[in-house]
């Protein structure tokens, strides 16, 4: 089973969510965790393990070759996204831009752009107990994480079976980074606040899971902070409250020294035992 835990803006609790329902499963059954906001991936601040495994990613860019370029344009043309041009005799390549589709090297008559690898980052598994802690992290200046994130998720289904429980950390927001992140998972767990930006941003979230047909629930961090149009969108909207960890001192102090909370805190662990009942009642295996 496939569970993403996200959010319609940062700094919501995902991490705090992932990390420490990972521990709290993992305490009768082995989790794979998959942290894959590879801009900034912070879930291995509160997990240390053994690091086991840890290689370079690469995606593919075209690499002009002017002796066998007949300047046709073709490259140009097919490009949806601006990352060859003609200019003048020659063609520019832009790294930040190219997605790696191919287009213009295979169209390409006289196979003048061949496509070669170029580092983008780097994945790290560690093990820890039952848990498989796997963290991708983009190189300084590379921009773009979907490519990242695409071949981290390979890794992980390569690597484990369908019958493990697999809990991917997603990027903040609504963007592409956040839909490879979620479009093959069984369930969504998406993780707001109690405030007016919380209950935006959650409107964004929900919208997008919603075009991707995925089920979902939401959790409420901090709750006791702000008001209650979170409880009300969700009742209007018919999306299920799975859990409301409280807002206490106490959370921030565990959260700020790298520890984790549920099994400090009685009150989230109860939370987390609900998390744990929402995700196994749409098991889609338990439903077969």
């Amino acid at each position: 089973m496939k569970i993403a835990i996200a959010s319609g803006k940062g700094g919501t609790g995902k991490t705090t969510v992932s990390t420490n329902l990972s521990a709290f499963l993992a305490e009768n059954q082995s989790v794979v965790l998959t942290d894959l906001d590879v801009e900034e991936p912070n879930s291995g601040l509160f997990l240390s393990g053994k690091l086991i495994h840890a290689e370079d990613k690469f995606k593919v860019i075209p690499e002009w070759k002017k002796e066998d370029c007949t300047l046709c344009g073709k490259c140009q043309e097919v490009c949806n996204f601006n990352a060859v041009m003609k200019l003048g005799k020659m063609i520019m390549v832009f790294p930040e831009l190219c997605h790696g589709c191919y287009a213009c090297s295979e169209l390409c008559p006289t196979n003048a752009l061949p496509m070669i690898p170029k580092k983008m980052g780097e994945l790290k598994h560690y093990k820890l107990s039952n848990i498989d802690f796997i963290e991708s992290k983009l190189i300084i200046g590379e921009e773009q994480a979907v490519p990242l994130i695409k071949q981290t998720i390979q890794y992980v289904d390569k690597n484990f079976s369908n019958d493990a429980i697999k809990i991917f950390d997603s990027p903040p927001g609504t963007s592409c980074p956040v839909i490879e992140a979620t479009k093959g998972a069984d369930l969504v767990l998406l993780v707001t606040e109690p405030t007016l930006f919380g209950l935006n941003d959650l409107k964004l979230a929900v919208e997008t899971m919603n075009i991707l047909n995925k089920k979902m629930g939401v959790i409420i961090n901090r709750f006791g902070l702000g008001d209650q149009n979170v409880e009300k969108y969700c009742k209007e909207n018919n999306i299920e409250i799975v859990a409301k960890i409280p807002n206490m001192r106490k959370i921030a102090e565990l959260y700020s020294s790298g520890k984790l909370i549920y099994s400090e805190i009685e009150e989230v662990k109860k939370e987390f035992e609900k998390i744990k009942d929402f995700i196994f009642k749409n098991n889609p295996e338990e439903s077969k």
